[in-house]
């Protein structure tokens, strides 16, 4: 048997019907060439009879003494995990969607290894889906996300590859990166090498009052109190909308250009307006603007090895009408936040981190302090691969991340790269944001006025 760290375990705790702790990919295939008419059905007999499973996909958990441990699964039943399954007709994507957003919304069974695969066929224009999802406490979003990819091929002729289950990783996946958008993951870390923590309160209470007092002379600031009250931010349901669509990296590339600023930032400058339109549509649109927590890189050279990763609070300009001008505010706010991280040490953005998110942290635990906010909504950007990627010669179209709900906040945009792609992957509280998916909508609205902002023909 093996103990669950604490962080893992506080996934656990976390979850309640309301609040699964699951994350998942969609995966969106086409056809092989020469696939005949069983082609889906053969293959999902090839993947049922890899029925034992490597681990972590193996393992359960058990309890003693208040502990969580893993131990294997002596009864491991293949029926339960993987299921074969097929669209309604007319088969189109919205169908697709709606099935994640149920599935999605279902908790794992804790008697079970924390794990399920949806294999859906009956999808228009000769594709194939695959749905995987596995508890945060096995593994992070950009783990799984990364097991997933590495079960892929880059050989289109490449056949026999073993479903994610069954693959043997040449490195554990547990030794990857964790997810910076974890919430509960950084203020657990809080916990650890109270010594060296200790050493950054000095430099830390600088930077807390030099933001308290920008704030005060700056609207467009971020301070740490800053977020307004809005529809994302209230209690959520167990049940689950997700939503999902690629974008032309290369015409973000162009808008990026033409307003000297980096991908990431025109992706946050879309996310703002597609949240105003949104609002404006629901009647809901605050007077201040929204606060997205954004995961970023502070990597300054083309090192490998350990975490060099702020969760930094950007100002999305939903207050403000012209596109342009969004951006520009968008773009301040976050080179505000780089620099000032870039001026503390890996302690003192440990702790800033998650002194930014204690409020959402607290409310976590304990909802005690539902009007103590610091960000609206979770916006991240997740690298993915450069090059198609293939599964027993099926060619993968889309990846796109389906995440995790909070309570009190109602909606999770996650995103990845792949080949000239964008796939955004959006899940929401289905009560709490009604027609969520016509952000979608106001994603695509949001590039075309970049677009003639910037005079791009």
């Amino acid at each position: 048997m093996k103990a669950l760290s604490p962080v893992d375990q506080l996934f656990l705790w976390l979850e309640k019907r309301q609040q699964p702790m699951h994350v998942a990919g969609l995966q969106l295939f086409s056809f092989p060439e020469d696939a005949g008419p069983k082609y889906v059905s053969e293959l999902a007999q090839h993947m049922r009879d890899y029925c034992s499973p490597v681990a972590p996909f193996n393992q359960r958990l058990t309890r003693r003494l208040g502990q969580y441990y893993w131990t294997e699964d002596k009864h491991f039943d293949i029926d339960h995990h993987f299921r074969h399954e097929a669209l309604p007709k007319p088969g189109r994507i919205r169908e697709l969607l709606s099935l994640v957003s149920a599935e999605h919304s279902n908790l794992l069974d804790r008697e079970r290894p924390l794990w399920e695969a949806h294999l859906i066929e009956g999808i228009r224009g000769r594709q194939f889906a695959l749905y995987t999802k596995i508890h945060h406490s096995v593994v992070d979003g950009i783990s799984a996300m990364r097991m997933g990819m590495r079960a892929l091929s880059t050989d289109p002729d490449e056949r026999d590859l073993p479903p994610v289950w069954a693959y043997q990783p040449k490195k554990r996946s547990r030794s990857l990166p964790s997810n910076p958008v974890d919430v509960a993951s950084s203020l657990a870390r809080l916990t650890a090498g109270i010594s060296k923590q200790a050493a950054t309160v000095p430099g830390l209470a600088r930077e807390i009052y030099k933001v308290s007092q920008k704030a005060k002379k700056d609207e467009n600031y971020v301070s740490i109190f800053q977020a307004p009250d809005t529809v994302l931010n209230q209690t959520v349901t167990g049940s689950r909308r997700f939503a999902a669509q690629s974008y032309s990296l290369a015409r973000l590339k162009v808008i990026a250009k033409a307003f000297n600023c980096t991908i990431n930032t025109v992706v946050l400058a879309m996310c703002g307006h597609a949240l105003r339109e949104y609002m404006i549509s629901q009647n809901a649109l605050p007077d201040e603007p929204l606060i997205a927590m954004v995961p970023m890189s502070l990597r300054q050279d083309d090192s490998a090895g350990g975490n060099q990763i702020g969760m930094i609070l950007a100002n999305l300009g939903t207050h403000i009408c012209d596109p342009a001008n969004r951006l520009r505010v968008v773009n301040d706010s976050v080179q505000e936040a780089k620099e000032r991280f870039s001026q503390m040490s890996p302690e003192e953005i440990l702790n800033f981190t998650a002194l930014t998110m204690a409020p959402t942290g607290l409310n976590l635990l304990t909802g005690l302090a539902p009007k103590w906010r610091a960000f609206n909504v979770v916006i991240s950007n997740v690298p993915g691969p450069k090059e198609p990627l293939y599964w027993n010669g099926a060619k993968l179209k889309g990846m796109y991340p389906v995440s995790i709900v909070l309570d009190r906040i109602a909606l999770n945009i996650t995103l990845t790269s792949y080949q000239d792609q964008l796939e955004f992957g959006l899940i929401a509280c289905r009560r709490t944001l009604p027609s969520m998916q016509r952000l979608l909508d106001y994603l695509e609205q949001s590039i075309r006025e970049l677009e003639i902002a910037a005079g791009i023909k």
